[in-house]
């Protein structure tokens, strides 16, 4: 399982998948505190997602048609929440690349979703309001990720010179 877990860092986190930040930065009791808000931030989203879909269904059980961008759109929320419990569970295990693509997609996908629920008509006014609560609840996360603390427990990777074998950095308060 760690070696699937491996590559996907890999892929996920590039060249910066195995820099962690220090032991103690990441046992901090503002980091721990910090990941339990953003993981209970994600379970919303979570509940969220899943009541989108479960809507959509008993609408369309009951004979309302639900259109196909509802439906994609249900989908696409409950892919990105997954993708950001991912990334969260890294974070808190200490990866650089996990804390900065969370920080990165909790600051985008409040901005889309939103400039999405404002086109006319694309979504009925439940699925609206859902889209609204996603992007308060991100940038909720965001603002976590964002303090000072967390800024300072994960800072930026020093670049690599060139022929640097060095694989796992690690980095401090």
């Amino acid at each position: 399982m760690e070696s699937l877990l491996r590559f996907l860092d890999r892929i996920a986190g590039g060249r910066h998948a195995d820099y962690t930040i220090s032991p103690e930065s990441r046992e901090d009791p503002r980091t721990r505190r910090a990941f339990v808000v953003i993981t209970w931030l994600l379970v919303a989203e979570m509940v969220l997602g899943v009541s989108a879909v479960v809507i959509a269904a008993v609408l369309q059980a009951t004979g309302t048609n639900v259109q196909w961008a509802v439906w994609m759109r249900s989908a696409v929320v409950l892919g990105m929440t997954i993708t950001l419990f991912y990334f969260a569970w890294r974070a808190q295990k200490g990866y650089y690349w996990a804390y900065s693509r969370l920080r990165l997609f909790a600051k985008i996908f409040p901005v889309v979703t939103l400039v999405i629920a404002a086109i006319p008509g694309l979504y009925p006014l439940w699925m609206v309001t859902e889209q609204i609560l996603f992007s308060l609840i991100l940038i909720g996360v965001a603002d976590y990720l964002d303090s000072d603390h967390m800024r300072a427990a994960f800072p930026k990777p020093a670049k690599r010179g060139p022929g640097s074998t060095e694989k796992t950095v690690t980095a401090g308060l």
